[in-house]
């Protein structure tokens, strides 16, 4: 196999300090967390907010304010770990703002109301530009409704938690529409080689490889990279099929049998690896990617709703756009798959995917520049769109969508009495547990009686449900109260979402069925 050498320089302190992290989400993906701007909300004991800022401040979130008007007392010290003795009696967002930023001095961090005013919400909104919104519920419904507006407003995500006793559970508004750019995919599906309609000095360096294949030397002929020897055959395989690449089953299996009569067997191993890799690979790399369905729908709605989508983004889409009518292909990501190959000819060949991808984007770029607010835009954003372009996704979140309640409840109910069947295993609806926590989001405490017939008033068909009974008197014993192992997990995976909404990176979580009902 081909291994190419890295430039040696040593790493930076910042890349040694976020090494793993810069592995998971990349250079792109740090940047946009430490361009990020996050408001806490927080009320109730206020552990569970501040543990999802913990697991922010530690990967390096850019900047981060706590709202929360609550004085530090007892019942706080032996639930949030970012409180001592000598946080009673002050402001319980300074304190936590204070010690989250010993964790990380390059994380800025802010705290209000200032000199134990009065939390003023609609002032604190209106003075900054926040990228995205955690609020800890209980919280007042004026507070809620202030909140939800100004994301609606500003089209930021908007993440709500919640955590009693034993429970918790999270969930996340979206703004409209929302781009995942950078999705993961798998290396194999997002792997481009472009074998059926390679760009000149591509076609060029697989014909110089191949001008006198029969006279290689054995140690040549077995290293001549996949792409190469692909590439040659398919040329052969035109010739003599009227200009037509392989692109039924039948073809491609005849033409793997092309390739596997020209690999040479008269050897110790009886054959040749890089033979057997191009063979292997005809079924999934000899083909013409057709324009993702997803990419489509960015393309369209881009199209319907132009007035709407002025972010960097939508502008990108429509360049790309642009140059995927004239080549009729999205621009190459440039990345190329291990192979058996001499080393200087895979950096070689590598460099011809690099350097092609690279003209895309600054085509694609040039385009951008060109559009109305295109001049803020940076290449690097482009290059990021233009190599995950096949795998762009838009989550459509508006209001109304999913499952209603009754819908849900009636499938979870049914679930559960086919859990109950003897001999049958399955898990119980959570939907008991989803419901009395959604009926103290605006009060602190409550009865389990005043649970139950908050529940039955927006269900009736929990009404008279045993389960719903017992999560209503856990519900009303924890008295509001939070578990610190409860709330340090769920915080843990509030933050995970939060960095995919802040990066538009990976897939959202949702829950199997659909999300949170309406």
């Amino acid at each position: 196999m081909a291994q190419t050498s890295p430039a040696l320089h040593a790493p930076s302190d910042k890349e040694r300090k976020y090494d793993r992290q810069l592995r998971l989400w990349a250079a792109s993906g740090q940047a946009a967390l430490e361009s990020a701007n996050i408001l806490l909300v927080n009320s109730g004991r206020g552990t569970v907010g501040v543990e999802t800022l913990k697991n922010l401040v530690l990967p390096g979130i850019g900047r981060f304010t706590i709202a929360d008007e609550a004085i530090v007392g007892d019942d706080d010290l032996g639930v949030n770990f970012f409180l001592d003795e000598s946080c009673r009696g002050k402001s319980r967002a300074q304190c936590c703002a204070d010690l989250l930023l010993e964790l990380n001095p390059e994380v800025s961090g802010d705290w209000y109301p200032r000199c134990n005013a009065h939390l003023d919400l609609r002032d604190l909104l209106q003075s900054n530009a926040f990228t995205i919104i955690l609020y800890a519920l209980p919280l007042k419904a004026d507070h809620v409704d202030l909140i939800t507006a100004y994301a609606r407003e500003h089209h930021i995500p908007l993440i709500a938690v919640h955590s009693v006793g034993f429970y918790s559970y999270f969930s996340t508004r979206l703004p409209g529409t929302f781009p995942v750019v950078d999705t993961h995919p798998e290396e194999a599906a997002s792997t481009d080689l472009r074998l059926v309609s390679p760009w000149p000095d591509l076609a060029a360096f697989a014909r110089n490889m191949t001008r006198n294949i029969d006279s290689l030397d054995d140690h040549d002929h077995g290293h001549l990279p996949l792409v190469v020897i692909l590439l040659h055959y398919l040329f052969v395989w035109r010739q003599s099929h009227g200009d037509a690449n392989p692109t039924s089953y039948k073809d491609k299996a005849a033409f793997r049998g092309l390739i596997a009569r020209a690999m040479r067997k008269n050897n110790a191993e009886g054959g040749e690896e890089n033979f057997e890799e191009a063979i292997a690979a005809v079924m999934k790399l000899i083909t013409v990617h057709p324009l993702p369905s997803s990419l489509r729908q960015v393309f369209d709605h881009r199209d319907l709703f132009e007035d709407q989508c002025r972010s960097s983004f939508w502008i990108i889409a429509q360049a790309v756009k642009q140059f995927y009518d004239k080549h009729q292909e999205l621009p190459l990501a440039g990345v190329i798959p291990d192979m058996k190959a001499k080393s200087d000819v895979y950096v070689k060949l590598q460099s011809l995917y690099k350097e092609k991808a690279h003209r895309d984007a600054l085509e694609v770029f040039a385009a951008v520049r060109a559009m109305t607010g295109g001049d803020q835009v940076e290449l690097a954003e482009v290059e990021l769109f233009c190599k995950n372009a096949r795998f762009i996704k838009l989550l459509n979140a508006v209001d109304g969508d999913g499952p209603s309640l009754e819908q849900v409840i009636e499938g979870e109910l049914a679930n559960d009495e086919a859990a109950a069947i003897p001999g049958v295993e399955g898990p119980r609806s959570l939907i008991p547990v989803y419901m009395a926590l959604t009926a103290t989001s605006n009060v602190a405490t409550a009865t389990a009686e005043d649970i139950v017939a908050s529940i039955s008033q927006r269900a009736p068909a929990l009404a008279k449900n045993d389960r719903v009974a017992r999560v209503a008197e856990e519900v009303s014993r924890a008295a509001g109260g939070e578990l610190h192992n409860i709330s340090a997990m769920t915080g843990g995976m509030v933050a995970q979402e939060m960095i995919k909404k802040v990066g538009a990176r990976f897939s959202v979580y949702e829950k199997p069925g659909g999300g949170v009902p309406k």
